[in-house]
């Protein structure tokens, strides 16, 4: 078997988790609108959906080394989508952060999975792709966030806007994952539920998290900086997040060839200090042209962290690779969905513009702790 067919599943699994992503991350302010949430109540409900998703990341790791990365995801992918259309269906605020916590738990559990197997597909080869993969992901978010665009000038509804997406993503990406592939599997070691990574995996764990933070923030406030702070209308907000994906997925398709040049530890730092030159462009210059380039800059700079840390988790000599990148993706995929409902208290107590502040000395500190993952 080449690895050319497992590359194509893995691809269509990374694209179909971001699509789905992207979609939710484009409406958010229309769910706002529709719920009555201000800043603060938006940032609690979204907490539901981080706490979902790092609830789900040391079953799916379990899961991942039980019974294999490839059946794991291909049976996520089926339950993901579904999640999705349920957000549109909640009655009130309290159904949806319910919802949230569900979709939440769907998409962390397939990330923990998906990456679990495109390690595999990395090893096996003896090069690597995770970059490669992860740029799928933002080219799936990147293309989920149009959708928003288009719905919104449309004027299509939520649950029509969820249900077309989740239907048509789902029905393009399924049969590509369906090739026959022999994970590796390992008997999980009887360790706490929620144990977090240890000794060098916590450091690199925490550099995700920095980097993650960014990006969750990314996700769910691009849109609403953008039309609270820059004051432009919803669809051209929706442009906030298209542009921060189109940069990282074209860094990420290169990334593989720029970790090869100048080594993990360099990438990550050069990434960092990008990041935080884009994020004082965000805010010193809230004005749409200056804040989509400090957009684009943030997804250059966060593009190659979250490849370099599942890597390295995944090569960890000491613990089996589902453990490893639970542990993991606990910190980095917590930061991810834990940056949204931060963003939103911080907002609410002090304002947009200093709540993104805080990503840009997340940023800085991420290139401190970038020799983790050498």
């Amino acid at each position: 078997m080449t690895l050319r067919t497992p590359w194509l599943a893995i691809t269509a699994m990374f694209i179909l988790n971001g699509a789905l992503f992207g979609v939710w991350a484009s409406r958010v302010p229309a769910v706002a609108d529709i719920y009555g949430l201000n800043h603060t109540a938006l940032g609690l409900t979204l907490l539901a959906l981080a706490g979902g998703a790092v609830c789900s990341f040391p079953f799916a790791g379990r899961a991942v080394d039980r019974v294999g990365a490839a059946t794991v995801t291909r049976s996520l992918a089926l339950i993901y989508p579904v999640t999705l259309i349920l957000l549109p269906l909640a009655p009130g605020a309290w159904t949806l952060t319910v919802f949230l916590f569900l979709f939440g738990a769907a998409h962390g559990a397939m990330d923990v999975a998906m990456n679990s197997w495109a390690a595999e597909v990395e090893r096996r080869a003896g090069r690597p792709f995770m970059s490669g993969f992860h740029a799928m992901f933002s080219l799936g978010a990147g293309l989920g966030a149009l959708s928003g665009y288009l719905a919104v000038q449309a004027g299509l509804g939520l649950l029509p806007h969820f249900m077309i997406c989740a239907v048509a993503v789902t029905a393009m990406t399924w049969t590509g994952a369906q090739i026959p592939w022999h994970s590796d599997t390992a008997t999980p070691e009887k360790t706490s539920v929620f144990a977090l990574p240890k000794g060098a995996l916590m450091l690199v764990g925490l550099v995700a998290f920095c980097a993650s933070m960014g990006e969750g923030a990314m996700t769910d406030w691009s849109a609403l900086y953008l039309r609270d702070v820059v004051e432009v209308t919803e669809a051209k907000a929706a442009l906030g997040y298209v542009v921060f994906s189109v940069a990282m997925v074209i860094v990420r398709l290169l990334g593989d060839a720029i970790v090869a040049r100048l080594g993990p530890v360099r990438s990550a730092q050069l990434g960092g200090c990008i990041a935080a030159c884009g994020m004082v462009m965000v805010i010193a210059a809230p004005v749409l042209n200056a804040v989509l380039v400090g957009f684009a800059m943030l997804g250059i700079g966060y593009a190659v962290v979250m490849p370099l840390a599942f890597s390295r988790a995944a090569n960890d000599p000491h613990v089996p690779p589902g453990r490893a990148i639970s542990g993991v993706a606990t910190l980095g995929y917590g930061g991810l969905l834990l940056g949204p409902p931060t963003i939103g208290f911080v907002a609410g107590a002090f304002g947009l513009q200093v709540a993104f502040a805080l990503l840009g000395v997340l940023a800085g500190l991420s290139v401190a702790l970038a020799k983790s993952l050498r």
